[in-house]
C-alpha cells in the first residue's frame, strides 16, 4: 500500500483538483488538510486493522454454528474501527452525523481498505442501503433505519436474486401480501408480509451489528391473486432481521428471516454470503405467516429505487476491482525487486559465469509490470473521475450537473466491467511474475486473484453492462451522452496534440474516437436490437480502451513536459505501453461489430 497514497495525492489534487470543490457551500468547512486528515486515518486503519488479516479472513470461512454465523474476531475489530472512523456518513449532511466529505474523497479513502482486505468490507452496501432510504423512505424510516445503519448500529444489505432468477428480475417469485386490514396504518410504513427466498446476498447473517435490515425486492399479488409479469410489479420492501419500534430500538422480537445456508465462495471468503428465506415459519412472527416487511416507496415502484443504490455499489465494484488489481501490481513489484533469476541476454549470449539478475530486468518482466500499472492507475483514475463526476452531479450548476449526469449514464457500466476484467488481468500478471511460488499460498497474489474473479459477476455481469452500454447508454436520448464524452475526449485531444510529446498519442486516441463511433452505428444500422447486441462484450472491450486511453491522456496533460521526477517518468512509461500495446486492440473486437457478426448468436445448441 506504500505506492498507494502518493498516487491518490496526484489523481485527487493534481489532476482532479478537489481542494477546488471547498469553494462550495457544502464542502465549504474543508480544506486539502481536512481531505489528507480523513485519508491519512483511513490509510492507518487499513494498514493495521484490515492488511494483517487478509489472510486470515480468506482461510477462517464464516461459519453457522446452528444459531448464528461466526467471523473471526479480526473482522469484528476491523468493523468496530471503520465504524469509529465516521466513514458510513462521511458524505451525509452535519445535521446527520455526517462530514459532508465529497463523494471523491470518500471514494478515494475507500480504496486503502479494498487495497488491505477486500473481503473484510468497508460498508458498501451499508451505505448503500442507507442513501437509498434517504432517497425514497418515509421521515420515520429515514430516523428508524437509515439514521441506525449511518451510524454502525445496524448494517444493510440488498435482496435482489433468487435461486430460480439471477440476473432476470423480472422473474423473481418472492411475494408481499398486506398484513391485516390496517397494513397502511403502520408508522414505519404500509406493512406486508414476505414470502420466498433470496440467493448471494452478501452480509445477510452475522453478528456484527445489532440488527441487519434487508431491502427486498418482491411483488406484490393483483386482485386475482396473481404475481403480475416482469418488472412492473416489483415492490421494495425494508424487512429488518429484529423488530424495532418508532424509537429504533429491538422489541426483542426475531423476524421471520432464516438463514438457509452460507456460499462457499471462489474469493472473498471473508464476507458472508447467503441464501435466506423469507417467511418460512422458523421464527413466526406476531401470529401470522410471513416475514414484516414495510413498504419503501410506492407499490410496483421497487426496481426504480433500487437502481440507486445498484448504481452507486456499481462503482464501488469497481473501485474494489482496481484496487485488488494494485494489491497485486504492488506484491508483484515487490517482488521483483528482490527475487534474482537468470543472466542478461549480450551480443554472445548469456554468460553463466556471472551472476544472477533480479527478473525486474528483464524486459518480459517490465512488459507485465507495466500492463499492471497502466491498467490499475488508469482505471483509477477514471474511477475516481466517476465520483468526481458525482459530486459535479450533487454541487454543480444546473448546466454542470446535467452534464455530470450524462456522462455518468455512459461511464457507470464502463466503470463497473472495465476494471473488473482487467484488473484481474493484471492479478493474472502478477501470478506469472512471481512464477511458480505465484500459484501457491506463500504469496498473496493468488488470493487477489480469486477475489478479484467475482468483480465480472457482481452487481451486473459482464454481459448485462455490456447491453446496457450499447443496447441503451450510448443511444438513451438521441445519443447525447455519447456526444458529450466524444467532445471531452476531442478537447483532450486538442490540448494533447499541441504537445510534440503527445501529439502521437493524440492521433492515436483520435482515430480509436472515430472506430467507436462509426462501429455504434453500424451495430444499430438494421435497427434490431438482437443484430447489434451479439457483439456488446466485445463492443464494450474497445469502449473501455478508448476510455482509459482518454484518462490516461488527460493525465499526462497535468505533467510537466521533461519532468525528471521518477513518478511522473512511470506515468509516462505506463501510458505509452498503453498506448503503443492496448489501444491497437480496438480496431480487431469492432470488427465483429461493424459486421454484426452472427457468429454466436447463431450456434445451433447441438453444434456445441
Amino acid at each position: 500500500m506504500s505506492s498507494l497514497r502518493p498516487t491518490i495525492d496526484f489523481l485527487l489534487h493534481d489532476w482532479l483538483h478537489a481542494e477546488s470543490l471547498t469553494r462550495r457551500p457544502r464542502f465549504a468547512d474543508h480544506s486539502r488538510e481536512t481531505f489528507g486528515a480523513v485519508l491519512d486515518t483511513c490509510e492507518r486503519i487499513a494498514r493495521e486493522k484490515y492488511a494483517p488479516f487478509n489472510r486470515l479472513v480468506d482461510t477462517e470461512e464464516p461459519r453457522f454454528d446452528g444459531e448464528k454465523v461466526i467471523l473471526p474476531r479480526a473482522t469484528h475489530e476491523a468493523h468496530e474501527a471503520y465504524v469509529a472512523s465516521g466513514m458510513l456518513s462521511a458524505a451525509q449532511d452535519y445535521e446527520e452525523g455526517g462530514m459532508q466529505l465529497p463523494y471523491t474523497i470518500e471514494a478515494a479513502a475507500g480504496t486503502f481498505f479494498a487495497t488491505a482486505s477486500v473481503s473484510i468490507g468497508g460498508g458498501l452496501l451499508t451505505k448503500g442501503n442507507a442513501n437509498l432510504l434517504m432517497v425514497h423512505g418515509t421521515e420515520l424510516q429515514k430516523e428508524v433505519f437509515a439514521r441506525n445503519e449511518f451510524g454502525g448500529r445496524f448494517s444493510g444489505t440488498m435482496a435482489l436474486s433468487e435461486p430460480q432468477a439471477g440476473s432476470s428480475l423480472s422473474d423473481i417469485a418472492t411475494r408481499a401480501t398486506p398484513d391485516g386490514a390496517d397494513f397502511e396504518s403502520d408508522p414505519l410504513g404500509p406493512r406486508y408480509r414476505i414470502k420466498g427466498n433470496k440467493m448471494w446476498i452478501s452480509a445477510g447473517e452475522h453478528e456484527l451489528s445489532e440488527n441487519i435490515v434487508h431491502l427486498v425486492l418482491a411483488k406484490i399479488p393483483g386482485p386475482d391473486g396473481k404475481l403480475i409479469p416482469g418488472t412492473r410489479g416489483i415492490s421494495l420492501f425494508i424487512v429488518p432481521k429484529n423488530l424495532v419500534g418508532t424509537d429504533g430500538q429491538l422489541t426483542g422480537e426475531r423476524n421471520d428471516v432464516a438463514l438457509a445456508g452460507l456460499n462457499h465462495k471462489l474469493g472473498w471468503r471473508g464476507t458472508t454470503n447467503t441464501l435466506l428465506n423469507f417467511g418460512e415459519g422458523k421464527y413466526p412472527v406476531r401470529g401470522g405467516a410471513g416475514a414484516i416487511g414495510y413498504l419503501v416507496g410506492r407499490p410496483h415502484e421497487g426496481l426504480r429505487c433500487m437502481f440507486h443504490m445498484m448504481n452507486e455499489a456499481r462503482i464501488g465494484i469497481g473501485l474494489a476491482a482496481t484496487a485488488l488489481g494494485l494489491a497485486g501490481y504492488y506484491a508483484s513489484l515487490e517482488y521483483a525487486k528482490n527475487r534474482p533469476q537468470g543472466r542478461p541476454v549480450g551480443p554472445a549470449g548469456k554468460d553463466p559465469s556471472q551472476p544472477q539478475i533480479r527478473i525486474i530486468e528483464h524486459a518480459d518482466i517490465k512488459r507485465m509490470l507495466l500492463a499492471q500499472k497502466s491498467y490499475c492507475e488508469g482505471a483509477l483514475a477514471l474511477l475516481l473521475q466517476c465520483a468526481r463526476l458525482v459530486d459535479e452531479q450533487h454541487t454543480g450548476t444546473p448546466e454542470a450537473a446535467e452534464e455530470a449526469r450524462l456522462l455518468l449514464e455512459v461511464l457507470t457500466p464502463v466503470a463497473k466491467s472495465w476494471p473488473s476484467e482487467f484488473c484481474l488481468e493484471a492479478n493474472s500478471l502478477a501470478i506469472q511474475v512471481h512464477g511458480g511460488y505465484g500459484y501457491t499460498r506463500d504469496f498473496p497474489v493468488e488470493q487477489y486473484w480469486r477475489d478479484n474473479r467475482l468483480s465480472m459477476i457482481h452487481e451486473g455481469t459482464h454481459g448485462i453492462q455490456a447491453a446496457d452500454l450499447l443496447g441503451r447508454k450510448v443511444v438513451m436520448e438521441g445519443g447525447k451522452g455519447l456526444q458529450l464524452l466524444a467532445a471531452r475526449i476531442n478537447a483532450t485531444i486538442e490540448q494533447a496534440i499541441q504537445r510534440p510529446e503527445l501529439a502521437e498519442h493524440a492521433n492515436a486516441l483520435g482515430q480509436a474516437l472515430q472506430k467507436v463511433g462509426a462501429a455504434t452505428k453500424s451495430a444499430w444500422a438494421t435497427g434490431n436490437p438482437s443484430d447489434a447486441l451479439a457483439n456488446a462484450v466485445p463492443y464494450m472491450q474497445a469502449f473501455g480502451h478508448l476510455v482509459v486511453a482518454w484518462t490516461w491522456l488527460d493525465v499526462l496533460l497535468v505533467l510537466p513536459a521533461g519532468s525528471a521526477s521518477p513518478a511522473d517518468e512511470g506515468r509516462v512509461r505506463a501510458a505509452r505501453y498503453f498506448f503503443h500495446y492496448e489501444l491497437p486492440r480496438i480496431p480487431a473486437w469492432l470488427r465483429v461489430v461493424e459486421m454484426r457478426d452472427p457468429t454466436c448468436a447463431t450456434m445451433p445448441e447441438d453444434a456445441f
